[in-house]
């Protein structure tokens, strides 16, 4: 099958175009920079220099590439988790989704692809008590706002396009492991060795991670074994609140005890939506995704670690 993936030298776009090679796939891999286009050629993937705000370069690149199934992974995230990292790079990484997606999308409908798999994220369903199936609503009107409204907005796009492609999404869980922030040498590891990270409040928001290998292997599965218009959470079985993982993590690494923050502060540096990531992130159930694609994420590594 011919597979075209946009944000192929990301986090995830890196550990997913070898497996999709792997499973027998022909993958065009699009990138922004000949360095990492001649990375991917290098991995057996056709390179493609796009930008995802070009529409036309970008419906140029989908329809030479002759894709059955085109994977959007694009993100525009920092290599830097901090607050004020993440604060600057907010807006362009919404942008990515509510433009830069949309483009990928219509550029797979006027090609006539059969599938478009589309990357959400897990960890912005509106606060309540239990796990969150994909049935909740997203929190679009409380402290993650921004974020959950340009998710949203990519959702409702890549549904309503049911009439002329099938719409798969994609929520996937925080990524952890090698290439992402939480891996021994990312930024998130840094932040807590130096102490500058700490638990957030009561630390009671629930923090749904993912392997960033279970995540390409289900979106691999997602090409053949889910359901048109199917909206699925690519998480882990150990959804776990903060006060829980960050210390366990901290032990994992190696690192002093995390501080303690109190919201005040916290409000003043990363405001509300820091606040929520500490105290009011939901977790999420993925029993949909385990039914559908027969998705069997592995045990959170540092919290099993620790004990």
């Amino acid at each position: 099958m011919r597979v075209f993936v946009a944000g192929a030298t990301g986090a995830i776009g890196r550990v997913l175009v070898p497996r999709l090679l792997a499973a027998g796939h022909d993958v065009s891999a699009m990138t922004r920079t000949p360095a990492r286009a001649e990375a991917m050629r290098a991995s057996g993937a056709e390179p493609v220099l796009a930008d995802a705000f070009d529409a036309a370069a970008v419906r140029e690149a989908v329809a030479a590439a002759g894709a059955d199934v085109v994977i959007d992974q694009l993100t525009d995230l920092p290599q830097d988790s901090g607050p004020a990292a993440m604060k600057r790079a907010a807006p362009g990484n919404n942008r990515v989704r509510r433009e830069g997606s949309a483009n990928v999308l219509a550029a797979a409908v006027a090609a006539g692809a059969r599938r478009y798999v589309v990357q959400s994220i897990a960890f912005v369903a509106r606060p309540g008590d239990g796990l969150a199936d994909e049935d909740v609503p997203l929190d679009t009107d409380g402290a993650l706002a921004p974020a959950a409204g340009a998710v949203a907005e990519l959702e409702r796009r890549t549904l309503a396009a049911a009439a002329d492609i099938e719409p798969v999404v994609l929520r996937y869980g925080f990524f952890y492991g090698p290439g992402t922030w939480y891996a021994r040498d990312g930024s998130t590891a840094e932040q807590v060795r130096r102490r500058r990270l700490p638990v957030i409040g009561n630390g009671r928001g629930r923090y749904s991670f993912v392997h960033v290998e279970d995540a390409a292997e289900a979106t691999v599965a997602a090409i053949e074994s889910a359901d048109p218009g199917d909206v699925l959470h690519v998480a882990d079985d150990q959804p776990v609140e903060q006060r829980v993982w960050l210390p366990a993590y901290a032990r994992w690494l190696g690192a002093p005890r995390p501080r303690r923050a109190p919201l005040l502060l916290v409000r003043l540096v990363a405001g509300e939506a820091g606040v929520a990531y500490g105290t009011r992130l939901r977790g999420v159930s993925n029993e949909r995704a385990k039914r559908k694609l027969g998705f069997r994420p592995r045990p959170l590594e540092f919290l099993d670690s620790s004990r």
